[in-house]
């Protein structure tokens, strides 16, 4: 039978010349920058540590394919843009692959890394955790006077019947509801949660265990709470008065408090009514509902424009000028809103697993992705056109890049595409980033 794959195939002609192409250049790779996820991981060491914790139930004896391996093929294909186990089926064959995850051979394929994933339990979701902590605290090479810890819920869709799935009224879809709390662009937290409940629940908890540890470190940090209105609980806040904990969280809007902040928006109506111009006024109320221990300061933005009166609310215990508080601390936490989008960049949405287990594994493994990204832009990317740029921008521009593999029994040289725009920021990357 004549072998149609090998036949090459015809498009139009460039000058006079044919143009054709066919699937034989060999060992070719569309991932050169996998280099650079590795070796950002073997700098913080971050997949060793956690495959030191991950149980492996398995006859040792028997194994092909060790923990460390197969953790490394899901962390490293979710930042390339991989985001199925299916997808290993094929990248397994890429010699750059099984360089980047250290094996001469073919890794683990789709199988085995499925049930890899469906082991996953409880204690090596705590334990993961526990690494994310300890990574983000060796990031400081000086204690830190102040840290902002942002909390905040996404909707995670689900599709199936997976364990814990409950239909959300807002979201209007069945879902899970994760936690996640990051400081200064890196994750400390991914909480997965069903969708049926309290959306600060848990954060209470998260909040007290995060700050034990880093006081431990640290004892005079001075650490921020930051969250919007749904994490606005008065035991919550009550505690984080006991614990010298500052916080700032957003005010849900209601009768009471709006009559509190009348004099404010007459002055803005009348303000806007004679100049015709948006008006932005602030200032503080002393405010508690029927059910909190005692009134608290809270912050009152109020616009007005064409639109009526748009009043906002900030309940907070930090000392300051109510517009700095409001418009410098408050609302840099729409930058946690960035950190969401980027884990949805890294798949976290992809909890398609039965049971409950598997899928927090799954917001991990993304959470570990993020963790690596986000070491190459801060360390690697300082100061450069892409320091701030989001993970998939990263990954289109130094990671999703053509290379031809050329491997002997000495060496693995990756032939980069000449033509690659971004050469000298490739190599700046791989400078920062090379272990001392």
């Amino acid at each position: 039978m004549t072998n149609r794959s090998a036949e090459p195939l015809s498009f139009p002609g460039c000058k006079g010349r044919r143009v054709e192409a066919e699937f034989s250049g060999g060992d070719v790779t569309s991932d050169g920058g996998v280099l650079l996820v590795r070796q950002a991981d073997l700098l913080l060491g971050l997949t060793a540590s956690i495959a030191r914790l991950l149980h492996d139930p398995r006859r040792q004896a028997s194994c092909e394919h060790d923990v460390l391996s197969m953790l490394r093929q899901r962390v490293y294909g979710l930042a390339l843009g991989y985001e199925d186990l299916n997808d290993h089926d094929f990248l397994r064959d890429d010699p750059a692959w099984q360089t980047a995850v250290e094996r001469v051979k073919a890794p683990a394929s789709s199988p085995t890394l499925c049930r890899f994933e469906n082991r996953a339990n409880r204690k090596a979701a705590v334990e993961i955790h526990q690494v994310l902590l300890e990574q983000f605290i060796a990031s400081f090479k000086r204690p830190p006077k102040r840290l902002v810890l942002d909390f905040d819920a996404t909707d995670d869709p689900v599709h199936g019947n997976q364990e814990g799935r409950f239909f959300h009224g807002y979201y209007d879809h069945y879902c899970f509801l994760p936690l996640y709390v990051t400081c200064r662009d890196q994750l400390l937290v991914a909480y997965l949660r069903p969708s049926n409940i309290d959306g600060a629940k848990h954060a209470w908890a998260i909040l007290a265990l995060l700050v034990k540890r880093l006081r431990q470190e640290w004892p005079k940090v001075r650490i921020i709470f930051r969250g919007d209105s749904g994490f606005c609980r008065w035991r919550m806040l009550a505690w984080c008065d006991r614990r010298d904990v500052g916080y700032i969280v957003g005010l849900a809007k209601n009768k009471r408090i709006n009559r509190q902040a009348g004099t404010l928006m007459k002055q803005a109506k009348t303000r806007f009514e004679a100049s015709g111009r948006k008006q932005r006024l602030f200032g503080d109320l002393l405010y508690g509902a029927h059910t909190w221990d005692r009134r608290r300061r809270v912050i009152a933005r109020i616009e007005h424009g064409e639109q009526g009166s748009n009043p906002r609310y900030v309940v907070t215990n930090l000392p300051g000028r109510s517009k700095w508080l409001y418009e410098r601390l408050y609302c840099a936490r729409g930058e946690m809103e960035n950190r969401i989008k980027e884990q949805m960049q890294l798949f976290s949405d992809r909890t398609s697993a039965h049971r409950w287990w598997p899928n927090q594994f799954r917001l991990l493994l993304s959470s570990l992705s993020y963790v690596l990204l986000e070491t190459i832009r801060r360390l690697g990317l300082h100061g450069t056109e892409l320091a701030r740029a989001q993970v998939a921008t990263i990954r289109l521009k130094l990671l999703k890049i053509g290379a031809v593999i050329v491997r002997n029994t000495r060496r693995v040289r990756f032939l980069l595409a000449s033509a690659h725009p971004h050469q000298n920021l490739f190599r700046l990357v791989a400078a920062r980033l090379k272990p001392g």
